[in-house]
């Protein structure tokens, strides 16, 4: 439960991170889309599939996070967060081939950042056995 309560944090403040990096705005809404995509990552991440695999469902899996979140925040609460309806094939304002292009790209880096991670937590848990 610890470790799912980090990772919703880390992908909430990430995912802002990202849209203020990107936009220079973000909202609070932003954040949960983050911590469950994070989490979702996390589970994908245990799959036994190539890392382009999962990074195809990864980018799969934001693109379905921020479909239903665009719909509840844009289209049924009207907060009017973020709009792609100018963007190339969009569905309803909500999402793009673009953006889920970004994610495979942005996902791609999650997956060798979260190896790297595991790696690191290994290497200090047979250095603490040691003790």
């Amino acid at each position: 439960m610890k470790r799912k309560i980090l990772l919703f944090l880390f992908g909430g403040i990430g995912y802002c991170l990202l849209e203020l990096l990107w936009r220079g705005r973000t909202h609070w809404s932003m954040g949960i889309c983050g911590g469950l995509c994070l989490i979702g990552i996390s589970r994908i991440d245990k799959l036994p599939l190539s890392l382009w695999k999962k990074s195809l469902c990864a980018a799969a899996l934001i693109t379905a996070v921020e479909l239903y979140t665009g719909i509840a925040v844009n289209l049924w609460l009207r907060w009017n967060v973020w709009d792609y309806s100018g963007m190339w094939l969009n569905f309803y304002g909500q999402i793009c081939p673009l953006f889920s292009f970004f994610w495979l790209l942005l996902s791609l880096c999650l997956f060798a950042l979260m190896r790297l991670i595991h790696c690191k937590e290994k290497a200090v848990k047979k250095y603490l056995h040691g003790f």
